[in-house]
C-alpha cells in the first residue's frame, strides 16, 4: 500500500520536477483531453504557458475542471506521484501574463536582466489553483 505524502513533501516534490506535468482538461463532448506542458509552481497554483487558441484553452474556458499529474519511477518499488484537481482559468490580461511570464522566467533560472519585458503574442497562460491533492509513494516502507 503506497504512502500519503505530507504536505511539505507534496510541495518539495512539485519544485523538484520542472519540466512537464501531464494536464487533463475535459472537451466538449465530456471525455478527458490530456497533454504534456511544462509548468512552475507560485504559491498553490500551477502556472502552464500555452499558445492561445489551442483545445486545452477552449476546454476550460467552457468547463474550469482540471488536472495535474506528476509521477515518477519506473518500477512498483520506486513509483511516487502527485495529482493535483481543481479549477483553471485562462489567462490574457497584459499586465498579469507579464506578471507570469517574469515568475517562470525566475523559476527556470533565468537571470533577472534577461526577464520579458512585454507578454509574448499568442501566448496565454493557464492557471489551476488546486481544490484536491492526492499522492502516493510506492517506495515508502510501512513504517516510514
Amino acid at each position: 500500500m503506497p504512502r500519503k505524502l505530507s504536505d511539505e513533501e507534496v510541495e518539495a516534490y512539485l519544485d523538484s520536477h520542472p519540466g512537464w506535468a501531464v494536464l487533463s482538461t475535459i472537451d466538449k463532448d465530456g471525455f478527458p483531453h490530456s497533454v504534456p506542458l511544462g509548468y512552475f509552481r507560485l504559491g498553490r497554483d500551477i502556472i502552464m504557458g500555452v499558445r492561445d487558441g489551442t483545445r486545452k484553452v477552449a476546454n476550460i474556458e467552457s468547463n474550469p475542471h482540471a488536472s495535474v499529474l506528476l509521477e515518477d519511477g519506473s518500477t512498483m518499488a520506486d513509483i511516487r506521484g502527485v495529482l493535483l484537481q481543481g479549477l483553471a482559468r485562462i489567462v490574457r490580461e497584459s499586465s498579469e501574463a507579464l506578471e507570469l511570464a517574469r515568475e517562470g522566467a525566475r523559476a527556470r533560472g533565468v537571470p533577472e536582466a534577461d526577464w520579458p519585458t512585454e507578454p509574448r503574442p499568442g501566448a496565454t497562460y493557464i492557471r489551476m489553483t488546486p481544490v484536491r491533492t492526492l499522492s502516493w509513494d510506492y517506495g515508502a516502507s510501512p513504517s516510514d
